[in-house]
Order: structure tokens, then C-alpha cells, then sequence
């Protein structure tokens, strides 16, 4: 088995011990067995998949918990820490709705506005009739996963949303895409006036304390800025694309991303702002099988079987259109849920779910692309472990 090269935590525990025995320590809120469990859940994992590194972040109860593993580059033998920047991937997502939702609260938007009411070139294309609240579910009327090769610019990409018809009737059906979300965060910044990442930076990151999070890695942040490897092994990293910032485009580390869902679970010291654009993140708008639609999160009634989760974030729920009943109301927050997001680069896979009942938030980033039903399974005994040691 892969040694695990750091962990936050000092104690040195054997990864024999029992599943069971850690859930009874836990009852006595005994971070040892926190660092036992995380350590029989992780080290498998990474055996298995051949991930090079990795960083988990807890929140029990408000307490954080960081663990971290392996390395974020295999060629210069660097651990992953504390200041580890990996590549988000599509949990960029839930970031870009947060603004989106912030651009609500502020009065300079509505998530019922069309989208051609925010880029004139659009007026006219089929945009008139989808709204801001449609491309940010994924429910604009199929609009694909990835851009088209020859959307490789700015102009390229306005062209193609001209010419751009649905398949189905907006709100009916989802399915995935990252021009879909995307749109909406590049309207959201055309509204507001400002480059996306400046705004992200004023209205999110700031706020919240968010100050490894980055679009372009600064150049003093490079040395932590972990490689992705491929499935030869070869160190990766993002290419630029065509609205990339707004779906998949974040780099981050575990403690920025467990900041940012501790604010979700706990949000009574937010501004009333910052504080509705995450609330609109989490409200419900459709239902796609057992998974409830947010605006970037996805979410399922708790307690949750593995199941279900696995269905929610499987190949079909991916890369198909799958049929979408809108509420109407929208479905408020809800304590007894849980919301989670996968994200993915060609190098990175990241998981991060929440249960706000439980007061139990996990963040899971890799320099691996691996399964999302690994990833799932994995976080799933984790949450149900600490769950049930409540």
C-alpha cells in the first residue's frame, strides 16, 4: 500500500483498527479516530487508483480536520500541504452560482431574465426564450457538455451561441454542459460590469477569506501549484479554453473549499447579500430523479442511500439528456440534505459535500482524474460514519 506521506493530525495510529471501533471513539469527539477513519477510508482509495496525492478537509460540528497524502509532484518529490493548489475542475460550478446569486441579491439581475436581455448580439436566437435560471440547471435545452473544437475564442463562441438550437423545450430537460453554466457566469460579469475574476475576487474570495483561490496562479503561488497526472502518468495541467473560469477553471485548497461550504452550513455572520446568493445556490428548481437541481449544487434528501448518489453523479446522469420536472415553488434549503458537486480536470478529481443537519462538511481533491463512484463511495462512508457517531 502507497505510504501516506503527511497528515495534519499527530497521532500515529495503526490502519487496522475497526470500522466500528472508530465510530465509538468518535462519540467521544476524539480527533485520533477522526484521523483513523479518514486514514482506512483514503489509503485504499489511493492504492487503487494510482493518485499520486491527496488533500481531505473535514468540518465536524465546526471543528476542522486536514489531512493530507502523497504528492503534488511526483518529479520533485513535494508533499501535498497545506497550501496545495489543485485544479477544481467542474466544482468551479458552485463558485460561479454563488456570484450569479450575489448579482440577484445586489438588484442586478433576476434568474427569471432572459439571456439575450444581458448580451445584445443575442437578441433575436433562440436565447430570447431561455432564461438566466435555465442555463445555470443545466435545462436550457441540451446545450452540450464541451464546446465545439472551433469555439477557440471570444467571437467564435458569441457565433455559436447565435446559431445554436435547442433540442427540447427549455426547462424540460437536463443535461449537463459547461456552456450552459458557463453563459450564465459570462452574463453575470457583463451585468456587473467588471473581468469575471476581479468580481469573484471583490464579492466572493474577500468576504469569506478565500485567499488561495485563484483563475491564473499567481506567480508566488506557482511552488504549490500540485501537477495533475495522466493516465500514462505524464504531469498535466488545464488548458485554456473558452469560458473555462466560469466551469471548470478554479484553483484552490481544501481549507479555501471547506471555508467556502461552512459558510453554506453556517451563514449567520454573512452579510445579507452574500448571505441570499448562497441561499439561491441551494434552493431547489428541478427534480431529475432522486436529485434535486440548485443552482451549481445538487442535492438529495438525507439520510441518502450510496445508491442514489451513485446515480446522481453516474455516466448517464453525465452525458445524457435526462428528463426535468420544475418546481414551482422552488424547494427552500433544507437541513435534512445533502448537497455535493463533483469536479474534474484531464490530472484532478475532487469531491465536496455537505450535510447541513449533521453539521458535516467534506472536501476530497486529488491529482488524479479517477472515478466519480469512487469518489462517492468514499465520501459517503465517511459522512455515514460521522453521522452515525453523532
Amino acid at each position: 500500500m502507497r505510504k501516506l506521506v503527511a497528515v495534519t493530525t499527530s497521532f500515529l495510529m495503526t490502519s487496522s483498527l475497526l470500522f466500528g471501533s472508530a465510530a465509538w471513539a468518535l462519540e467521544r469527539a476524539d480527533s485520533d479516530a477522526v484521523e483513523a477513519l479518514v486514514n482506512e477510508t483514503i489509503a485504499p482509495l489511493m492504492d487503487e487508483h494510482r493518485i499520486p496525492g491527496m488533500a481531505v478537509a473535514l468540518s465536524i460540528n465546526g471543528q476542522q480536520h486536514y489531512f493530507h497524502y502523497g504528492l503534488a509532484n511526483q518529479e520533485a518529490g513535494i508533499p501535498v500541504a497545506d497550501e496545495t493548489l489543485f485544479e477544481l475542475g467542474s466544482i468551479s460550478k458552485i463558485f460561479t452560482a454563488a456570484l450569479t446569486g450575489y448579482a440577484q441579491a445586489s438588484g442586478a439581475l433576476s434568474l427569471s431574465d432572459s439571456a439575450s436581455e444581458y448580451l445584445p448580439a443575442l437578441e433575436g436566437s433562440a436565447f430570447d426564450e431561455i432564461t438566466l435560471l435555465e442555463l445555470g440547471t443545466y435545462t436550457a435545452g441540451e446545450l452540450p457538455l464541451q464546446f465545439p473544437e472551433a469555439v477557440n475564442n471570444e467571437a467564435a463562441m458569441v457565433d455559436y451561441y447565435r446559431q445554436w438550437q435547442p433540442e427540447s423545450t427549455p426547462g424540460s430537460h437536463r443535461l449537463y454542459s459547461n456552456p450552459s453554466i458557463g453563459l450564465m457566469g459570462y452574463l453575470t460579469a457583463q451585468r456587473l460590469g467588471k473581468r469575471y475574476a476581479a468580481l469573484m475576487e471583490e464579492h466572493l474570495f474577500s468576504p469569506l477569506g478565500l485567499d488561495h483561490s485563484f483563475y491564473q496562479v499567481p506567480e508566488a503561488q506557482q511552488a504549490h501549484y500540485a501537477y495533475g497526472y495522466s493516465k500514462e502518468d505524464e504531469p498535466i495541467r488545464v488548458n485554456p479554453g473558452v469560458l473555462d473560469a466560469q466551469a471548470y477553471g478554479l484553483k484552490s485548497t481544501a481549507a479555501d473549499v471547506l471555508t467556502f461550504v461552512e459558510a453554506h452550513m453556517n451563514d449567520s455572520a454573512l452579510e445579507a447579500p452574500l448571505r441570499q446568493a448562497l441561499t439561491a445556490t441551494r434552493t431547489g428548481y428541478f427534480e431529475v430523479g432522486n436529485m434535486t437541481q440548485g443552482l451549481g449544487w445538487e442535492s438529495y434528501a438525507y439520510p441518502v442511500t450510496l445508491e442514489q448518489l451513485l446515480a446522481g453523479n453516474s455516466l448517464e446522469m453525465i452525458l445524457e439528456p435526462n428528463p426535468a420536472n420544475r418546481l414551482t415553488p422552488p424547494l427552500v434549503p433544507r437541513q435534512e440534505a445533502l448537497y455535493n458537486k463533483t469536479g474534474s480536470t484531464n490530472g484532478f478529481g475532487g469531491y465536496v459535500a455537505f450535510v447541513p443537519s449533521e453539521q458535516i462538511g467534506i472536501v476530497m481533491l486529488a491529482n488524479r482524474n479517477y472515478p466519480n463512484g469512487a469518489r462517492i463511495e468514499a465520501a459517503h462512508q465517511l459522512v455515514t460514519a460521522l453521522a452515525e457517531a453523532h
